[in-house]
């Protein structure tokens, strides 16, 4: 695998993020809007996230 190709699959979409998560997109759009979310960043109008943000976001909402 090329470079490209493995820095691309760091970067997910909304609708590859609600995919993984197994949320509805819209709760996506919500939660960046109330920025309760995991971090994205926006290039241009496309908003992308890094899986690796994603996974620390979400350790941190596990709950013991």
């Amino acid at each position: 695998m090329n470079e490209t190709a493995q820095i691309a699959q760091t970067f997910l979409t909304q609708r590859e993020l609600a995919e993984l998560l197994q949320l509805p997109e819209r709760t996506l759009e919500d939660w960046r809007l109330t920025h309760a979310g995991p971090p994205y960043m926006k290039l241009g109008r496309h908003v992308r996230y890094d899986i690796a943000d994603v996974l620390a976001w979400a350790k941190e909402k596990r709950r013991a």
